[in-house]
């Protein structure tokens, strides 16, 4: 038991859990909002801006009994409204892409939150979930894979990070000085970014003076242990969302007559195709098929989670479910938010062949060089990323030494479909597989 107890201890503070699960968060996350505000580009001053029916000023009355956050209370001109949507675009790019992603992922929760609570009834739901992934995003190792991070940290040296993530910490340091010199910050808001940005300024100091010693071991154990506590926490809100949602259909009298799914069919702002929507209304049968469905599916995830095979079965169901959603009524980023939350379910090996395969497409696209396995998978822990390996010494012709060993035997690649779920699934990727 003590045994089991160590290891278990040790996987937890000795690496951070899920790289591939939290960086399809983070892309589908980062994704979803940046498809939303560019669609929502010609509008944005109706929704957010100046001229939204949600005035400035009872934005700020609002905002002052609820102390939410929101940098749009810092100013009503047109100006700076147009510069906090440019930023808000910019850092979902950023973040999408993985570029400095600690740094990255605060302005894009700035970003979230500072429009969502300017208008606090423009969304679908999907704002909501998006409005949570962004704050439990900062706390994750999100750029191990998948992400510039990653790359580059493949390809430095230790200590060697450039320019570019001091100077954007340094901006971030004299905003939050005006911020707090004027009082725009409640006192919870300025805390929570002192201690963000303090922690990079350590982070940073402990990587450039003592790249391998006890001080980076701590911030490291340390950062896994928030990464994992935050990918937790997010499993949980997922399965909260779901549960929360069934139980509550399932004491509507509607869901309890399998009529409910026919109600918004009928509705103009439900009905992007209005024939598809009529032939799916026209059968009593399947309307009653989706309808308990839908209750049952939301119902069982997370009792799901006991179970792999079920789990993944269940996860396809709802992904396809949330398809069905986007296409029939109309809400694409609703949608896309949930199954960027669901995607953190997803089995490893599912990830992995999907990486591969996206790898292997894009080593096919002209004037590209086919991508070298592990190039996009370096992991980047939490401060300043680890050195790749070292390149292998040239070949003396002169001295050629001894035979080199041979190679090990290759292992097969994982199936996609196979592999964990829930909580024991979120595994760091092996040695052969990373």
């Amino acid at each position: 038991m003590r045994a089991a107890a160590g290891r278990a201890l040790a996987r937890v503070t000795g690496q951070a859990l899920g790289p591939y699960q939290s960086a399809v968060l983070r892309i589908g996350i980062a994704g979803t909002w940046l498809f939303f505000l560019l669609r929502e580009l010609p509008h944005r001053r109706e929704l957010y801006g100046p001229e939204s029916p949600w005035s400035w000023e009872l934005g700020r009355r609002l905002i002052a009994t609820n102390d939410a956050f929101s940098v749009l209370m810092w100013g009503s001109s047109a100006v700076w409204f147009e510069i906090v949507y440019a930023v808000a675009v910019l850092s979902a790019v950023l973040l999408l892409l993985g570029w400095h992603t600690r740094a990255v992922s605060v302005l894009f929760m700035v970003g979230v939150l500072s429009l969502q609570n300017r208008s606090v009834f423009m969304g679908d739901g999907g704002d909501n979930v998006i409005h949570l992934m962004a704050l439990y995003l900062v706390l994750t190792r999100c750029a191990q894979v998948w992400s510039l991070d990653a790359r580059r940290a493949a390809r430095r040296r230790p200590g060697r990070d450039g320019p570019a993530g001091p100077l954007l910490w340094a901006v971030l340091g004299l905003v939050l000085l005006y911020a707090a010199v004027t009082g725009r910050l409640g006192a919870g808001w300025l805390a929570g970014f002192a201690a963000l940005w303090v922690l990079q300024a350590l982070w940073w100091t402990v990587e450039r003076h003592d790249p391998d010693g006890a001080g980076r071991a701590t911030l490291d154990v340390l950062a896994n242990l928030v990464h994992n506590a935050a990918l937790l926490v997010i499993m949980a809100e997922v399965c909260l969302i779901y549960a929360t949602a069934g139980w509550y259909k399932i004491q509507g009298s509607r869901w309890q007559d399998g009529t409910a799914l026919y109600y918004p069919l009928g509705l103009d702002y439900f009905t992007p195709w209005p024939g598809l929507s009529g032939l799916l209304a026209g059968s009593g049968t399947l309307v009653m098929l989706l309808t308990y469905g839908t209750v049952a599916v939301q119902v069982a995830f997370p009792f799901t989670l006991l179970n792999r095979r079920v789990k993944n079965a269940l996860l396809a169901v709802m992904m396809l479910e949330h398809a069905g959603i986007a296409v029939l009524l109309g809400l694409p980023f609703f949608s896309l938010a949930m199954i960027a939350a669901d995607a953190v379910f997803l089995p490893t090996g599912f990830l992995l062949w999907l990486g591969a395969r996206a790898a292997s497409v894009r080593g096919m696209l002209p004037g590209r060089r086919p991508a070298t396995a592990g190039t996009d998978l370096a992991p980047e822990p939490g401060g300043p990323e680890h050195p790749g390996p070292a390149p292998a010494p040239e070949p003396d012709p002169e001295h050629p030494g001894p035979a080199p060993a041979p190679l090990p035997e290759p292992r097969p690649e994982p199936r996609p479909g196979t592999g964990g779920g829930g909580p024991a699934a979120v595994e760091q990727p092996s040695a052969g597989t990373s």
